[in-house]
């Protein structure tokens, strides 16, 4: 089902396309950051994505639990965003060949996945609370803050724990 897809008529349909399109992203991170932990240099930003690793997979069985309420089977489909973002994410680290500079390309693109994220969880959230699945509507916020939380650690390990300083000079 594509995101204009004839299958789509109501807002049920975009609230399980949305649930379908995070899933598989979710997933496709699980895939992308054990790279970008092993091309890290700086302790914290390694550590942090490691931390966000074990997360994701808590997200993803949240995500498993949002399905099994709404009665229906955990899928995925297809999210060409994420896809971007991921294929940009490797494109770039292969090109930097200075440690400092790649570990600051890391951040910028594992906040991009994170802003993708925090876009599409939002919209979930606000899906379902006006379609009244106020049972679903936690797990996606307890995501949600994870994805925020993780943006904010980003933040902090380029601008001062250093690796924006040390890529600039």
């Amino acid at each position: 089902m594509g995101l204009f897809s004839k299958d789509i008529k109501t807002l049920d349909d975009m609230l399980l396309h949305g649930l379908q399109d995070i899933y598989y992203a979710e997933h496709e991170i699980t895939k992308a950051l054990p790279k970008m932990i092993d091309q890290a240099t700086n302790r914290d930003l390694a550590l942090g994505l490691k931390n966000h690793l074990a997360e994701t997979y808590k997200q993803i069985e949240r995500l498993d639990q949002v399905f099994k309420k709404l009665g229906q089977k955990p899928s995925g489909t297809d999210c060409p965003a994420i896809d971007g973002l991921i294929k940009e994410s490797d494109e770039t680290a292969g090109e930097i060949d200075d440690k400092s500079v790649l570990d600051a390309a890391i951040v910028a693109n594992a906040q991009a996945v994170e802003h993708y994220e925090m876009a599409r969880y939002g919209t979930l959230i606000a899906w379902a609370e006006e379609l009244g699945h106020d049972d679903i509507v936690r797990f996606l916020t307890t995501n949600l803050n994870e994805e925020k939380a993780a943006n904010t650690k980003l933040n902090t390990v380029a601008t001062r724990k250093g690796v924006n300083r040390k890529a600039a000079s």
